[in-house]
């Protein structure tokens, strides 16, 4: 099957993107780092996601923020939202992305509703940002520190603040440390969000055994990598079944590393997937991704990646 026949480009909340594949946040940084890496180039990107970024500039958790789990399975980071503030984002580094053929999507997170708008706000006038997705997982607060995506309300009220502060597309970020994912995901939509992604990472923990204390200076940390995709996956079909009937495109992510794993999460209901831990270890792994998503296409005999979405045949039936 020649390659000119199979199809890539996929639609999420309006934007057509030239391939399913984006770089998650907080691994990508502002997109400058990987354009010095010989090879790379972020115009063969689906879409670049943005480090979170809040209203006032923050210097993150203190160190140690990153340790690796046992076996090279994944990575623990507690980088604390690090990042030099909206302002400064726009300002800085935005500019250099102009003409980049991938999408360009910010990250938003703050402690209150007020500053999830208020960031919002100003990314709606920026014309390099294409959509924004909302960082649902920080503590509000105003409420004890309670996560914003910890229940369906919360979410909700989030959601529906920030929906009503833009017309760009707004893709609701979920956790999976929650009781009800599907649950949550059905509050976003309908508050407003036009796509979802996740699976956020998994709260963990690592304890050195000499010290007695926690090996991160933050004591706590997010899961990523590798160990958490069977989770990601499940966590992925449930929300597509969950907002199938609604119209609303699922982002997978978590532990994505080959075309195979892309692919798992396409099967699961997903329309597009980020790759995040994966890049720590090898900077061409998009390259590569895409290069395996059409082969695989081909042996699949399949010509359109869309028509793939959510095919997966349970053994058990719904």
């Amino acid at each position: 099957m020649p390659e000119t026949d199979v199809n890539l480009r996929v639609t999420i909340a309006g934007l057509e993107l030239q391939n399913p594949l984006m770089v998650a946040s907080g691994t990508f940084g502002w997109g400058e780092v990987f354009e010095k890496v010989q090879g790379f180039d972020n115009d063969a990107l689906g879409a670049i996601v943005l480090k979170g970024t809040t209203l006032e500039p923050r210097k993150g958790n203190p160190t140690p923020r990153l340790v690796e789990t046992a076996g090279g399975a994944g990575i623990i980071n507690s980088i604390g939202l690090e990042n030099p503030g909206v302002d400064a984002v726009i300002r800085d580094h935005l500019p250099p992305l102009e003409g980049c053929k991938a999408k360009v999507i910010a990250n938003v997170a703050g402690g209150t509703v007020e500053e999830y708008v208020e960031v919002v706000s100003r990314f709606d006038k920026a014309d390099r940002i294409d959509a924004m997705e909302i960082n649902i997982s920080c503590p509000n607060v105003k409420k004890g520190g309670a996560a914003f995506g910890a229940s369906s309300e919360m979410a909700g009220e989030v959601i529906a603040a920030v929906r009503a502060a833009t017309g760009k597309p707004l893709i609701a970020k979920l956790s999976p440390n929650v009781t009800s994912i599907a649950e949550i995901a059905t509050a976003c939509v309908e508050t407003g969000a036009d796509a979802l992604s996740l699976i956020n990472t998994l709260r963990a923990m690592e304890i050195d055994v000499d010290t007695r204390r926690p090996v991160l200076g933050n004591d706590i940390g997010g899961l990523s990598g590798p160990a958490v995709k069977p989770v990601a996956l499940l966590k992925v079909h449930e929300v597509y079944q969950a907002v199938r009937g609604a119209g609303a495109p699922v982002i997978g992510l978590g532990g994505i590393a080959c075309a195979r794993d892309a692919m798992q999460f396409i099967l699961a209901g997903a329309r597009a997937v980020q790759v995040g831990t994966a890049l720590f270890v090898n900077p061409m792994v998009c390259t590569e991704i895409l290069g395996g998503m059409k082969d695989l296409l081909r042996r699949m005999g399949e010509t359109d990646i869309n028509d793939l979405v959510g095919t997966l045949k349970l053994n058990c039936g719904e």
